[in-house]
């Protein structure tokens, strides 16, 4: 067969990688686009056709420093030439300690804060259940509406879609209770959310049995909502005065994603625990539990861990990453680049009745498509606009309880003429979804 590793623009005549997929992966495992790519740079990315396409998935959140970042590269090749992996709970090595250092000093801001690494975003929200359980001394976990924490058999108990996450998967782990979530849009108000709050605990559990509230400050797959910053801080009073932990899943919101290190930071709280995985490695597989050092010691030796946590390559992407981050500003760059792409997606809903809001956080932001008559969530004219775009060279991907919203993840190092590009691109997709142009 073709050594595609070796010719990064292999052409799809020489090996039918699509055909391939279909025959020897599961159809459960969906592909946003029907593409195989060979080469990625940036923001950007080639199909083994030799076609670039501008990435504003950055796989799901994943590349905020961009695919193959040279500084990335670097630091991975020069840690596998010494200790590519050993298992932590084997034998320690820098990479991990120097990871989980670094960690708390960004997030414990001088108090003492510890670090554990694991793999997945799953795998960390899990974790973070786990110790605010040992901690606590409870079993309730509070969660959201549209929620998405993992699709392990707990992550999609947690996790507040049906579809396509639980499917007939179940059942599922117990004592999981759910409340709305904040969301304008859909006339779901903070009180509303507080109020249903207070009702759950009247009605289904009392507050000293609930060990987390785990909330998202800006929810991903559900549709890229802020939470709001009194809600926020409506919520960290209500866990302190009931001695319940509050969980802030960053496994999207953060490592700059949102023009902050982290999604909570917006709200001026500062949370028991956060979840950390994607943007972390720059790539490469990894994710963490942050807390304060009282919380993250409850669980005894031997009760945390995972034969590839902190696995020494990835811990190593993710000190590059934390010094790309700085190095290159990209915080700032982030709340800029937001600013341009919000502004240009302000300009396209005044054009297209069918982008109902245009909302975000840094350079987070995504728009909800919905039937320009009844004003209802249209998933077919999303998916419609979706396929445009990636025919015209931009990839993007969908988001939301109805898959009605197109979420726009680029990479914090992409340039003004490739975010003018995918703006381009993007009002040709609307028209051409729309049937304004043929």
């Amino acid at each position: 067969m073709h050594n595609v590793l070796n010719t990064p623009l292999a052409t799809q005549d020489e090996t039918d990688w699509l055909a391939l997929r279909e025959q020897h992966v599961p159809r459960g495992v969906v592909t946003a686009h029907n593409l195989v790519i060979t080469k990625a740079k940036g923001s950007e990315v080639w199909s083994d056709e030799g076609r670039r396409y501008l990435d504003f998935v950055g796989g799901i959140g994943v590349l905020n420093v961009g695919h193959n970042h040279p500084e990335v590269v670097r630091a991975v090749q020069k840690q596998l030439e010494n200790v590519s992996h050993a298992c932590f709970q084997v034998v320690a090595y820098p990479p991990y300690i120097e990871l989980a250092k670094r960690l708390n000093k960004v997030v414990g801001k001088g108090e003492h804060y510890k670090s554990v690494l694991f793999t997945s975003g799953a795998e960390a929200v899990e974790n973070a259940v786990k110790i605010a359980r040992s901690y606590t001394n409870r079993s309730g976990v509070i969660v959201f509406d549209g929620a998405f924490h993992g699709r392990t058999l707990l992550g999609c108990a947690l996790t507040g879609m049906s579809q396509p996450y639980k499917q007939n998967f179940g059942p599922f782990p117990g004592d999981i209770y759910r409340i709305p979530y904040p969301n304008a849009f859909h006339g779901i108000t903070p009180e509303d959310s507080l109020k249903a709050l207070e009702t759950l605990f009247a009605t289904q559990t009392l507050p000293d049995r609930v060990a987390a509230i785990l909330i998202e400050p800006v929810q991903g797959d559900g549709g890229f909502l802020p939470a709001p910053k009194a809600f926020m801080q409506a919520l960290r009073d209500l866990t302190q005065r009931h001695g319940i932990l509050l969980v802030c899943d960053e496994v999207q919101t953060g490592f700059g994603r949102t023009g902050k290190m982290f999604g909570f930071q917006h709200s001026d709280i500062t949370p028991d625990l956060i979840t950390v995985a994607k943007s972390l490695g720059g790539g490469l597989p990894i994710s963490g539990v942050v807390g304060k050092a009282e919380i993250m010691d409850s669980p005894t030796p031997g009760g945390l861990g995972g034969t590839y946590g902190g696995n020494a390559l990835a811990c190593s992407a993710a000190l590059a990453v934390l010094d790309v981050l700085e190095n290159e500003r990209l915080l700032e760059r982030s709340v800029k680049l937001g600013q341009q792409l919000e502004a240009h997606l302000q300009q396209l809903a005044e054009k297209y009745a069918c982008i109902g809001e245009v909302r975000g956080v840094g350079f987070m932001q995504a728009v909800e498509i919905v039937d320009y008559d009844t004003g209802k969530p249209d998933a077919a004219l999303t998916e419609k606009i979706l396929h445009s775009a990636c025919d015209a060279g931009l990839l993007l991907i969908k988001c939301g309880l109805y898959r009605n919203v197109i979420r726009f993840l680029a990479p914090l190092v992409t340039t003004d003429a490739q975010l003018e590009e995918a703006m381009h691109i993007f009002d040709i997709a609307l028209a051409r979804g729309t049937g304004r142009l043929d």
